[in-house]
């Protein structure tokens, strides 16, 4: 397969048909969704754990529910839902565990 050109740093071969060439704008711009939830979800989760390190439990708490919402979220569309799931658990675990330090 020969990559005939570059849109948006990512090689495409490029599309012939109507519905091929709007097959890729409809996936670029899905795949800039994605990556927005994903890092949305990276920055939450890093924001929680560096808060539980600190030992600002409460604020940690605080930011829970807005955590769960966001992975909720990315659960409807890239994250798999046990995933998710498993995610929200050990932020909550993680979370009260230093509580009862």
């Amino acid at each position: 397969m020969k990559v005939l050109y570059v849109y948006a740093n990512l090689p495409f071969v490029m599309p012939i048909t109507k519905s091929a060439k709007k097959a890729v704008r409809q996936s670029l711009r899905r795949r800039e969704r994605n990556l927005q939830k994903k890092e949305a979800v990276k920055d939450m989760v890093k924001k929680i754990k560096k808060l539980v390190a600190e030992g600002k439990k409460e604020e940690a708490k605080s930011l829970l529910p807005q955590a769960q919402k966001i992975i909720d979220k990315a659960s409807k569309s890239f994250l798999h839902s046990r995933t998710a799931s498993r995610r929200k658990s050990r932020l909550t675990v993680l979370i009260n565990k230093k509580s009862k330090v």
